[in-house]
């Protein structure tokens, strides 16, 4: 029992360095996703990389247990999908959703300098889009909001990177599929049919964001430089 309650002091004492802090970080992400399509016995489609600059947005509350290690949870705003293409009939879809998503993770290594970070996120989609284009030219374009065709939420683990001055690169895999294979409609022969059946899609991607605001100022901090304004 000793031996425990000491090894628990020594515990503490590593990451209780400096007082424990709470502080905010607001940032913005460039994502490069792609997908593990598993299309069943149907051809298996061509994925091409989606760029998704535009619209990404992250707020995170930190907590840093010391100076090596600290836990965060959040609010995201992010736009998430993939790209396949049917070479054999070059038709080309591009599938994407806005969610909120509520992110919690841990993080270990130099709180103010550099860290390793992982975690899950709980994501919620309110907005779908789909775009279909044959030999190139756009044929077919809708937008739903909170629509049954994708799930009521996604689940989703992440692990990244934390560099000096804010850089951070992070690699994400969604565990719950992209789109709900059990969707139906109806087609132009008053035919019922799912669409996404065959398309089991598990979304992956990079992200390279760049973390400017610290408690609403800008932050940059290097071994020897600390400025804030």
């Amino acid at each position: 029992m000793k031996r425990f309650i000491l090894l628990i002091a020594i515990i503490s004492a590593a990451f209780t360095t400096n007082a424990q802090k709470f502080y905010t970080t607001t940032s913005g992400e460039i994502i490069l996703s792609l997908a593990d399509i598993n299309s069943g016995e149907m051809p298996k489609p061509q994925n091409i990389v989606r760029f998704s600059p535009w619209f990404n947005l992250q707020t995170i509350g930190n907590y840093d247990f010391g100076d090596h290690a600290g836990m965060f949870f959040g609010l995201n705003l992010r736009n998430v999908g993939y790209i396949a293409k049917d070479n054999k009939t070059n038709i080309k879809k591009k599938y994407r959703v806005y969610d909120i998503g509520l992110p919690i993770g841990l993080k270990l290594g130099k709180m103010d300098w550099f860290f390793v970070y992982g975690g899950y996120e709980f994501e919620l989609p309110f907005n779908y889009k789909e775009k279909t284009f044959e030999n190139e030219i756009k044929t077919e374009k809708f937008n739903v909001w909170f629509s049954d065709r994708v799930p009521t939420f996604y689940h989703s683990v992440f692990i990244g990177f934390q560099f000096p001055y804010g850089a951070n690169l992070k690699f994400k895999y969604y565990l719950t599929p992209f789109h709900n294979t059990d969707f139906t409609e109806t087609n132009d022969e008053g035919i019922e049919i799912k669409p996404y059946e065959h398309l089991e899609t598990h979304v992956f991607y990079i992200a390279l964001s760049f973390t400017m605001f610290r408690n609403s100022t800008v932050y940059y901090k290097s071994k020897h430089i600390h400025m804030e304004y």
